[in-house]
């Protein structure tokens, strides 16, 4: 399977506005980060879910033993544009840390059980992203 191809054609029919095969439309979100070593936008589908203003992603990667690319993009540039079901907007990211962390990720394993079964597949600790709406001010 060329995992390239079939996020193509997510985004594509996320942007379209009609179904996603195969995925919860409600469910998904697109995040653009800047590469760190292209300097190029780079779009990424993925599940997310809402915890007040505030939208959280999970870095799991499938339980891999390494981060993905789009969470080591925002951790060398945290400005990211997010589109949602309902409204798109600019903002930054940031890896939760400490009892916070703990928190929000002990609130999605508790929903999300699957993101516990990654975790038990890596070593590594899984980042939960707090993506939050820059100031329009």
């Amino acid at each position: 399977m060329d995992i390239k191809k079939v996020n193509e054609g997510v985004i594509a029919q996320f942007r379209a506005g009609g179904e996603i095969e195969g995925m919860h439309r409600d469910r998904l979100l697109l995040l653009t980060t800047t590469g760190r070593r292209s300097g190029r936008p780079h779009t990424s589908p993925m599940m997310f879910h809402r915890e007040g203003d505030e939208v959280l992603v999970i870095a799991s990667n499938m339980g891999a033993p390494q981060h993905p690319a789009w969470y080591l993009n925002l951790a060398a540039d945290p400005a990211v544009h997010v589109e949602l079901p309902d409204e798109e907007f600019d903002g930054t990211a940031h890896a939760a840390t400490g009892t916070d962390r703990d928190r929000r990720w002990s609130m999605i394993t508790q929903l999300y059980p699957f993101f516990a079964e990654h975790e038990q597949q890596t070593d590594r600790e899984i980042p939960v992203v707090v993506l939050t709406r820059s100031d329009t001010d």
